[in-house]
């Protein structure tokens, strides 16, 4: 059984910094591309960093360049997040995303970036 856990999120203060992380358990996560994809209240999903196999390659959208950094460790079958001077407009659900022959989605974790 595929099974993709996010954990990590929360609420937090602007300029604050939270690690999110993936479990994931049930297909070969070494062999799959690996993304955050985050959705806003009232807004559709917008991708947010990806990650390659091995962990070497790494993309993220502009408006979160120099603040989150994505990496794995395929050891522990794990994809993270660390979210640094986070601001209002990262508050979202964010969902790490496998993908590969198939896709695969976790149930999503809230992080709430509010004074």
């Amino acid at each position: 059984q595929v099974q993709l856990v996010e954990s990590g999120g929360g609420l937090v203060q602007p300029g604050g910094s939270l690690r999110l992380s993936c479990a994931a358990s049930g297909f070969t996560f070494s062999m799959y591309w690996m993304n955050w994809v985050r959705q806003a209240p009232g807004k559709g999903l917008e991708w947010v960093s990806g990650i390659n196999s091995g962990g070497g390659v790494t993309y993220s959208v502009d408006s979160v360049k120099g603040r989150f950094t994505i990496s794995r460790d395929n050891a522990k079958n794990t994809l993270y997040l660390q979210m640094n001077s986070l601001k209002p407009e990262d508050t979202a659900v964010y969902y790490c995303n496998a993908h590969g022959v198939w896709d695969y989605w976790g149930q999503g974790t809230q992080v709430t970036v509010s004074s």
